[in-house]
């Protein structure tokens, strides 16, 4: 059996170190550290901005990074946008489709058992936006109790995590996706998946979310590094989260021009 220690320098420096803070983040290997100083040595510019040499190497191999992302779990690298953590992923979509349902009437669904990451920014937008917000509660058992007993038409958004970062129970989310849009077609399924990535397979097209977001650095990838994955159409629609910076650009769709966030359309 192969030795994974070797793969992680850490452990040169510290050869009786025993980790257990992987759900927070994890180790990096030496082949991640040094893609990261691959781009540091041999071409370090900004992406999208330049067309010079080396600007475009790094252009180049951003969107490798981002189609690498996509064909793990089964999407589009269109549909992936980069952020800092799952936390700025699920913070940036509450205040996006805050804009986009600002003034309408709805309700959103979480769960007891989310990280605060995935609560805290719904709590806020419901009562910014005067709605009301339902908690689906957990059994003895550790499982959730009827999780689609809530879920009613005036249901906007439910917000669930895949797996428990405090219980470990494995929500069983293509059942409840499903059972929740047959109720409400229109209701928007977002999906924390921190601690699921790492462990499990992710394919967006079984799940049936409408977005999801995970953090690239609790599973061997740099300090500082998430994802948002959003099914396209939906992203389109998306108020901007915020302006300028290298990674803005103007999209017209159809008559519309959008201004879209951290990401890159073709």
């Amino acid at each position: 059996m192969k030795n994974i220690k070797k793969d992680f320098p850490v452990f040169k420096q510290y050869p009786g170190l025993v980790y257990l803070d992987s759900t927070a983040t994890s180790l990096k290997p030496q082949s991640v550290i040094a893609k990261v100083n691959e781009y540091y040595q041999q071409y370090p510019a900004n992406i999208f901005r330049g067309i010079y040499d080396i600007s475009e190497k790094a252009t180049n191999e951003y969107e490798k990074s981002r189609a690498a992302v996509a064909a793990f779990i089964g999407g589009q690298p269109e549909e992936i946008i980069f952020t800092r953590n799952t936390t700025e992923a699920l913070n940036l979509l509450a205040a996006s489709l805050g804009r986009q349902f600002k003034g309408r009437k709805g309700k959103i669904i979480t769960t007891v058992m989310e990280h605060h990451s995935n609560f805290l920014p719904w709590q806020r937008l419901a009562r910014e936006q005067g709605w009301q917000l339902g908690i689906i509660g957990i059994g003895k058992n550790g499982q959730l109790e009827k999780p689609a007993a809530l879920i009613g038409k005036t249901v906007k958004i439910l917000a669930i995590t895949y797996v428990s970062n405090v219980l470990g129970t494995i929500n069983d989310l293509p059942s409840i996706i499903k059972s929740a849009k047959e109720k409400n077609p229109g209701l928007i399924a977002i999906v924390d998946a921190a601690q699921a990535a790492p462990h499990l397979k992710l394919d967006v097209g079984s799940l049936g979310a409408d977005f999801i977001a995970f953090s690239g650095h609790k599973m061997l990838a740099p300090t500082g590094v998430g994802i948002l994955w959003g099914r396209r159409k939906l992203l389109e629609k998306l108020p901007s989260y915020q302006l300028g910076g290298e990674m803005v650009k103007r999209v017209t769709i159809g008559k519309t021009i959008y201004q879209m966030g951290p990401r890159r359309f073709e």
